[in-house]
């Protein structure tokens, strides 16, 4: 029923994801995915966030009774380990769950797109219920900083996870774990950084945060546009 609360909220929220997933799959040159798989980890996303609430609840929980809350202790661990690893675990659960085996995964940017569709997935039903909480600036806000945010904490965790699929085709299994738990890692600590640094209330962090938030999206960028233009077949004999 709250979907026809306000249908402009509800358009603020869902229109910038869209933009992005629809950027993404057009960069996939070489051999477009799925429709149905697609769906599955869109949907997949939306999943997580049910279990990045679970967990979160539960990790702060713990957090609360080992540090008092608002110390840097408390403050680093709660944006690196309970909301980072939390979210981004759980996208990754579903991605690879879904995508590791099947067969439409051929191509090294398939991780690309299906981490980016799991990770917009989770940020369009996160920005559904900001909005509906918090009104029109928050979509705007949000339109310029997480949902995009989200989408490159995908392409970070896409490109490990499609390197990781290249060596496991190759044997190299040791290269290949490591680049999975890259995927997770790299994406979770760039996510505490961007949650950390949103939370201090200090007018000069502003900055700061301006500052990571282009750089990360420039970086985002880059990386789409160079895996989308080298993107080669997994079979390939090159590593």
């Amino acid at each position: 029923m709250f979907f026809f609360v306000n249908p402009i909220l509800i358009a603020a929220a869902v229109i910038p994801p869209v933009l992005l997933l629809r950027y993404i799959y057009k960069a996939d040159r070489l051999e477009r995915e799925p429709p149905g798989l697609l769906l599955s980890l869109f949907f997949g996303g939306i999943l997580a966030t049910l279990l990045a609430l679970v967990a979160e609840r539960i990790g702060t929980f713990i957090l609360g009774r080992l540090f008092a809350e608002g110390s840097i202790s408390y403050n680093v661990l709660l944006y690196f380990v309970v909301v980072a690893l939390s979210e981004e675990g759980a996208k990754y659960l579903f991605l690879k769950r879904r995508t590791w085996r099947h067969p439409a995964f051929n191509c090294q940017f398939d991780a690309v797109v299906y981490a980016v569709f799991v990770s917009l997935g989770f940020a369009l039903w996160e920005n559904i219920s900001y909005v509906l909480m918090y009104g029109l600036g928050t979509a705007l806000v949000r339109a310029v900083t997480a949902i995009p945010g989200h989408a490159c904490f995908g392409v970070f965790m896409g490109a490990w996870y499609g390197l990781a699929k290249r060596y496991d085709g190759y044997g190299i299994l040791d290269r290949s774990r490591t680049c999975r738990s890259l995927a997770l890692i790299l994406p979770a600590f760039t996510h505490g950084c961007y949650d950390y640094i949103a939370s201090i209330e200090y007018i000069h962090y502003a900055w700061i945060f301006v500052v990571f938030i282009a750089v990360m999206f420039i970086a985002a960028y880059i990386l789409v546009k160079r895996l989308s233009d080298s993107d080669r077949y997994l079979s390939d004999s090159d590593v």
